[in-house]
């Protein structure tokens, strides 16, 4: 049943690999949300290969798609939101407008209508407009004037938010829960900056790339998520961290029962691209971090949540998960 699912995330990941140094487990985490229906944010300094490592998953995936969507409104397979500080709700959703001098009205969709978006630096965007994916993340479609339009299936973002700079706005905590994890890619180490700067400082670095994945594999992967065993102890395990960052003396807010949602299904895809039909324990354990720490707040704001979610670690021993409900 899940024959060629690794050999198949194996290939994607030596694709993308070839193009941008990136570590692979980070790779196996936005493939893992990729196909169990989540998104991924992308948070770091510039320069550092955010907007290509989202290039290069789109890349890689060889597209099929309907020439016309429901209600008229024509499908992309990929799609690219510049964010800046003057874009408004209506640049990224569409908007409604009239035909010539008629009474006719037709909806304009926006760069959110694909199977692929890439967000970025979604820090750039003001709170409005910041609003307008709420919807879209959670619901996955658009309302305009009453009116409501399905996002296409898959549907998955990407979003890249810059650490510093100017006119940046934080993300509020409902949209960052609505991401299934947070990665940081880090600075390259000396021999990966030389293979960077030995590729792409020429002007054909993306010259003998191309998809090596259809996209049809991807859908079939998503709908086998459900297919891995969650045991209830590892599920046990899992709502027994959780509810500890509600009670923590070092945390503001902890994390929703969406977390545990997102880290649930984002653990059963995990062990699906590493071959297993069921979800290790240590999967819970390796995940945590980066699936948990952009959904919490620290009282101190000199506390990183890391720090405190490694004490949640050693604090919930895995035999006694149960009783630490």
């Amino acid at each position: 049943m899940m024959e060629g699912i690794q050999e198949g995330a194996e290939e994607l990941i030596r694709n993308i690999q070839k193009v941008i140094s990136v570590d692979r487990r980070k790779l196996e985490y936005i493939l893992a949300a990729k196909i169990a229906g989540g998104h991924v944010i992308l948070a770091d300094f510039h320069g550092v290969g955010k907007t290509s490592l989202a290039r290069a998953l789109a890349g890689s995936i060889r597209w099929h798609s309907e020439d016309l969507y429901t209600e008229g409104v024509k499908l992309e397979k990929f799609s690219r939101i510049q964010c800046t500080v003057d874009l408004l709700p209506q640049d990224i959703l569409g908007y409604n407008r009239f035909i010539g001098s008629g009474s006719e009205m037709i909806f304009n969709k926006g760069p959110i209508f694909a199977h692929f978006v890439l967000c970025d630096e979604i820090n750039l965007l003001t709170p409005k407009t910041q609003g307008s994916f709420l919807q879209v993340m959670e619901e996955q479609s658009v309302t305009i004037e009453g009116k409501t339009y399905p996002l296409p299936d898959p549907f998955f973002i990407i979003a890249t938010m810059n650490l510093k700079g100017v006119h940046l706005f934080p993300l509020p905590a409902p949209q960052l829960d609505r991401f299934m994890i947070r990665l940081s890619l880090g600075y390259p180490s000396m021999e990966e900056e030389e293979k960077i700067i030995r590729r792409h400082g020429r002007l054909d670095g993306w010259a003998d790339f191309g998809p090596v994945i259809d996209s049809i594999e991807l859908i079939r992967w998503k709908k086998m998520v459900d297919e891995v065993e969650l045991h209830p102890e590892v599920l046990s395990y899992l709502v027994a961290l959780i509810r500890q960052t509600r009670n923590h003396p070092d945390l503001e807010m902890g994390a929703s029962p969406r977390a545990g949602v997102k880290i649930s299904r984002l653990v059963r895809a995990l062990a699906l691209i590493r071959g297993l039909d069921y979800v290790p324990i240590d999967f819970v354990k390796e995940t945590f971090l980066p699936a948990m720490a952009h959904r919490i707040t620290t009282r101190d704001p000199a506390l990183v949540p890391e720090t405190v979610l490694e004490k949640i670690l050693q604090y919930v021993p895995v035999e006694q998960s149960r009783r630490s409900r």
